[in-house]
């Protein structure tokens, strides 16, 4: 019987073989021994498989969260001090203003012709900006106008105005403009006179001169003695003052006159 048992253990196939059956010892080499690690596996493997020294891995301990730091209020920003105002520049100063032109002196045949025969009574003889004047003696102005007619041919008599000059002794400058179409030449005379002086009509010369003595005589008050008819020509007869004059005030006006003449009052 004994025999049968030993006979059916032999035929029984390796596979059917528990996990603890453990072969009859034999006289043959021993297998060898496992190694540590083999024995004990890591310790997943162990505590599968049940071994009893396998230490189970301790659980990860979980990372407590760092709370973020609190934000610190901002220090307020300190006012940034005013800077001081930069100087302003110095403003570049204005250049000299050029001089403008001067007169000259006038030499010419005319002039030394008239200074031989004269004298003192050509008191200046010069040229400005291309214009030729001459100023003399209010004495000798109106033989000195004849003589520009007949010997030098200045027979147009352009204009006759004034300057008037309040701070001045001689207050005004009368001033003849004559041209001659002969020449094509332009030519002045002046004289200076006081307020009040008269001077000799030149209508006689150049009749042109008429309205021309009668306008400054308007304007300026000049009386021009041997005028055929020396009136206002401009402003009606009987207006007190000449407009014209640098001491008569820009929005005078006569008021009697018209409050007379016009039946209103003035409004200046």
């Amino acid at each position: 019987m004994w025999g049968r048992k030993q006979k059916r253990q032999q035929r029984m196939p390796e596979e059917t073989k528990g996990p603890n059956t453990v072969p009859p010892e034999s006289g043959g080499a021993k297998p060898p021994a496992e190694t540590t690690a083999e024995k004990s596996g890591t310790p997943a493997q162990q505590a599968v498989t049940g071994n009893p020294e396998a230490k189970p891995a301790e659980a990860a301990k979980p990372v407590a969260p760092v709370a973020p730091a609190a934000a610190k209020p901002a220090a307020p920003a300190a006012p940034a001090a005013a800077k001081p105002a930069a100087p302003a520049a110095a403003k570049p100063a204005a250049p000299p203003k050029p001089e403008g032109p001067k007169p000259e002196p006038w030499e010419s045949d005319l002039v030394h012709a008239l200074k031989g025969q004269y004298g003192s009574g050509i008191k200046e003889a010069s040229t400005y900006v291309g214009q030729k004047y001459i100023v003399v003696e209010p004495a000798i102005l109106y033989e000195i106008l004849l003589r520009l007619r007949d010997d030098e041919r200045f027979d147009y008599c352009v204009d006759i105005t004034a300057v008037h000059y309040p701070k001045r002794e001689a207050q005004f400058d009368v001033v003849y403009i004559l041209y001659s179409f002969h020449k094509n030449e332009r030519i002045r005379v002046k004289t200076q006179i006081k307020d009040g002086d008269v001077l000799r009509s030149v209508v006689e010369i150049w009749p042109t001169a008429n309205w021309l003595e009668r306008e400054a005589y308007d304007m300026f008050g000049i009386t021009f003695i041997g005028h055929p008819d020396l009136k206002r020509i401009l402003l009606p007869e009987g207006w007190k003052g000449h407009p014209l004059r640098k001491d008569y005030p820009i929005l005078q006006q006569d008021q009697d006159w018209v409050r007379i003449n016009l039946g209103i009052e003035s409004g200046q």
